[in-house]
C-alpha cells in the first residue's frame, strides 16, 4: 500500500503557500486603494473655508432666518413710527426715501453675499458627489476583487481536491490490487474457474 510521500505533501504545502501569497497581494493592494480614497475624503472634510467664505455663510444663513426677518420688520417700524409720530422733527419724512434707499442697498448687497454663499455650498455638493463616486468606485473595486478572491479560492481548491483525489484513487487502485492478490494467494483455484 502506497502512503503519500514527503514529497506531496511538500507541493501541497507549497501550492497552499503560492494560494496565500496571492491572496495577500490582493489585499494588500485593496488596503492600498482604500488609503487613497480615505485620504482624499478627509483632505476635503478639513479643509476650512477663509474668511470672506464664512462671513457669507453667516450673512446668508441670518438672512434668511426668522430673527432677520422679525428684527428687520420691527427696525422698518421703528423708524415709520418715529419719523410719523415726531413729524416735525423727522430725519425721514413720510415718503421714507432714505428708508427706501437702505432697503434697496441691503437687498443690493445681500442678493450677491446670499449667492457667494449658495454657490460655495454649491461647490461642497459637487465636491460630496464626487465623494460618492469614488467611494461606488471603490466599493465596485472591492466586489471585483471579491470575486477575484474566490474565484482563485475555488481555482486553488478544485486543484488541491483533484490531486487529492488522484492520490486517493491510486491509494484505493493499490488496496484493490492488494487485495486482489491477498484472494489469489488464499484461494488460487477461484482463479481458474
Amino acid at each position: 500500500m502506497k502512503i503519500m510521500k514527503q514529497t506531496d505533501f511538500s507541493k501541497l504545502l507549497k501550492t497552499e503557500d503560492e494560494q496565500l501569497r496571492k491572496l495577500n497581494g490582493i489585499v494588500l493592494k485593496a488596503i492600498e486603494e482604500e488609503k487613497l480614497v480615505s485620504q482624499k475624503l478627509q483632505e476635503f472634510d478639513h479643509s476650512s473655508p477663509g474668511l470672506r467664505s464664512r462671513l457669507a455663510d453667516w450673512i446668508a444663513a441670518f438672512g434668511g432666518s426668522w430673527a432677520f426677518i422679525l428684527s428687520f420688520i420691527g427696525l422698518m417700524a421703528v423708524w415709520i413710527l418715529s419719523n410719523i409720530l415726531w413729524y416735525k422733527n423727522a430725519f425721514d419724512p413720510y415718503p421714507f426715501i432714505l428708508l427706501n434707499l437702505i432697503l434697496s442697498t441691503v437687498a443690493a448687497l445681500q442678493a450677491p453675499i446670499i449667492m457667494m454663499s449658495q454657490n460655495r455650498k454649491e461647490e461642497k455638493d459637487r465636491q460630496r458627489a464626487l465623494n460618492d463616486y469614488l467611494i461606488n468606485l471603490k466599493a465596485e473595486v472591492e466586489i471585483r476583487n471579491l470575486h477575484e478572491k474566490l474565484d482563485l479560492l475555488i481555482a486553488e481548491q478544485m486543484k488541491t481536491l483533484f490531486d487529492i483525489q488522484k492520490e486517493q484513487m491510486a491509494v484505493m487502485e493499490e488496496i484493490r490490487n492488494s487485495i486482489k492478490k491477498e484472494n489469489h494467494s488464499l484461494h488460487p483455484s477461484a482463479s481458474l474457474g
